[in-house]
């Protein structure tokens, strides 16, 4: 009968820690979106230097600041997940022509 409570007990915690590992996980994730949210929000000081037929082309202090402050997997997530929106919105894919007037 003993095992069987120690059994038990040694089930119980293991299924505690279980979960306690698992909200870790749930919060570390969601304190990076949050991160990379902020982050992204940042690039905002860019904006002159990215549009359309902007005049302005070498990009500021803050820009350059900011875009460093972005981590690496922040961007690239977002750029592929930015990618995959028209297919997912039931529109064509989009195709750019990369040539950058200096």
């Amino acid at each position: 009968m003993e095992v069987i409570k120690s059994v038990a007990s040694l089930s119980s915690q293991a299924a505690a820690i279980l979960v306690l590992l698992t909200v870790v996980a749930v919060q570390t994730q969601t304190a990076k979106a949050q991160s990379c949210s902020t982050e992204l929000t940042n690039l905002n000081v860019c904006a002159p230097f990215v549009v359309p037929g902007a005049t302005q082309t070498n990009p500021s202090p803050d820009c350059c600041a900011a875009l460093q402050s972005v981590q690496h997997d922040c961007l690239c997530s977002t750029l592929s997940i930015a990618s995959r929106l028209p297919s997912q919105c039931n529109l064509p894919p989009l195709t750019c022509d990369m040539q950058i007037s200096a």
